[in-house]
């Protein structure tokens, strides 16, 4: 799977994909955690989250395929891995994402995601990589 995990990131992400290497971490580190909509050999998105740790998790990302949007794929990844989270003992999950992306923005909320009230933190991946970090009680 991870060829197809690096190669839909970088398809979903073609401004700043993750390096293969740190895909591969991830995927080594939370197996549990990943969820992949697949037809057949295609990729067509998938969502990483981390473990709870002190009840409390992360999801790192949320990619779909670029010619599939809009479809529900997204909020289908995102309803199961909540519930997956939720069995696991997860209280809370946080996330963050370009405050730019109104569409990813819009998804998180109609989730029940809400943004931290101070807005987005300038620079947190980095200079000019401004980040709204959005949390959820479950």
């Amino acid at each position: 799977d991870l060829p197809h995990i690096v190669r839909l990131d970088a398809e979903a992400f073609p401004a700043d994909p993750y390096p293969f290497f740190v895909l591969r971490q991830l995927q080594t580190a939370f197996p549990d955690f990943l969820l992949l909509v697949e037809d057949g050999l295609d990729l067509r998105g998938y969502v990483l989250a981390t473990p709870p740790h002190d009840a409390q998790s992360w999801v790192r990302i949320l990619g779909i395929a670029p010619h599939l949007r809009g479809q529900g794929l997204g909020r289908q990844l995102m309803t199961k891995m909540l519930s997956h989270l939720r069995a696991q003992g997860t209280h809370s999950v946080w996330l963050s994402v370009d405050p730019g992306n109104d569409t990813a923005v819009a998804l998180y909320r109609s989730l029940g995601f809400v943004a931290e009230p101070d807005g987005p933190r300038k620079d947190y991946f980095g200079p000019g990589e401004h980040r709204l970090l959005m949390s959820l009680t479950l």
